[in-house]
C-alpha cells in the first residue's frame, strides 16, 4: 500500500462517513479528516533529529503531536514479547531470520543460532550505525554473556579474515566501500580483544553464517526459532520496554518511534 492510500484510508476511518450525508457533505468530511491527518508532526528517531526540532504552535489543537500511539504501525501488545516485535516491528526481517536459518543448518548450538537470529536487530528497529553494539546492548539484560559478546564483536570481526575457519572478507565490502578501506581504529582494537577472548569464535560463527546474499526460495519464519526463544532468551513478564531494565527506552522507542517527547 502506498502512502498515499495508507493516509486516505487512515481519513476515511476518522472521517465517520455515513450513507446519509449528502455527497458533498462526505466530500467535506473527508477532507477535513485528511487535513487532520496531514496536520500531525511526524518526529524522526532522535539520533536524526535536526536540533531546532519543530515546536506546535500554541494554536494548534489537540493531539497534532504524536505521543504514544503510531496509527501507521501495527498496535504492539501491552507486554510485548520478542516475537511481537519481529512480527510487528521488525518484519520481514529477512537477513537475521535467513542467518539463523543457515547456522541451524550447520549445526550450530541454540546460543549461536540465536546470536545470529538477534545480531542486526538494531538495523531492523532502531539505528544503523554501530549496530553492532546497539544490539547487544539491547539484548544484554535477557540473554546469556556469550549471545551478547558474539553479537556485539561480530561488527569488528566482520573485517578482518580468517583462513583457518574459511571466513574470507566479504566481496560486498569491496563493492560498498572500496579496495583501499581501513577498519576505524576502535574496530581494530575490538577485534583484537575479541580475537584472544575465549569467546572469539562464538563471534566468528555470527559472521560465518551472516548472509550478505539472501535466497528468495528460502523464507524461514520467527515461529521455527520459537523454541531457542524459550530456551536462551528472557522474557520479562512486564513486557519488552516496561522492565525497568537500563535498556527499556530504547525497547520502548521501537514501540513508538515517533514520540514528540
Amino acid at each position: 500500500m502506498s502512502r498515499k492510500d495508507a493516509l486516505t484510508r487512515r481519513a476515511m476511518a476518522r472521517a465517520e462517513i455515513t450513507d446519509a450525508m449528502t455527497l458533498d457533505q462526505k466530500a467535506d468530511a473527508l477532507e477535513d479528516a485528511l487535513s487532520e491527518e496531514l496536520d500531525v508532526l511526524v518526529m524522526p528517531p532522535g539520533a536524526l533529529a535536526h536540533p531546532q526540532f519543530p515546536v506546535p504552535r500554541d494554536d494548534f489543537p489537540k493531539s497534532t503531536v504524536q505521543m504514544h500511539r503510531e496509527p501507521r504501525l501495527p498496535e504492539m501488545p501491552p507486554k510485548p514479547t520478542l516475537t511481537d516485535f519481529f512480527k510487528l516491528r521488525w518484519a520481514p526481517a529477512s537477513h537475521v531470520l535467513q542467518s539463523a536459518a543457515l547456522a541451524r543448518k550447520n549445526g550450530y548450538g541454540d546460543r549461536i543460532v540465536l546470536a545470529c537470529l538477534l545480531h542486526d536487530i538494531s538495523v531492523h528497529g532502531l539505528i544503523r550505525t554501530d549496530h553492532g553494539y546497539w544490539t547487544a546492548q539491547l539484548m544484554e539484560p535477557y540473554v546469556h554473556p556469550e549471545v551478547t559478546f558474539a553479537i556485539r564483536y561480530h561488527q569488528a570481526l566482520r573485517f578482518f579474515p580468517d583462513p583457518d575457519v574459511g571466513y574470507e572478507y566479504p566481496a560486498n565490502y569491496l563493492k560498498w566501500f572500496g579496495e583501499d578501506y581501513l577498519a576505524p581504529d576502535y574496530i581494530r582494537r575490538d577485534y583484537e580483544y575479541a580475537k584472544a577472548h575465549k569467546w572469539y569464535m562464538s563471534a566468528r560463527q555470527v559472521t560465518m553464517n551472516d548472509l550478505y546474499a539472501f535466497d528468495p526460495d528460502t523464507n524461514p519464519k520467527i515461529e521455527e526459532f520459537e523454541d531457542i526463544i524459550a530456551a536462551e532468551f528472557n522474557q520479562p513478564g512486564e513486557g519488552l520496554g516496561f522492565d525497568q531494565s537500563p535498556v527499556a527506552h530504547m525497547w520502548r522507542t521501537m514501540i513508538w518511534p515517533n514520540n514528540f517527547l
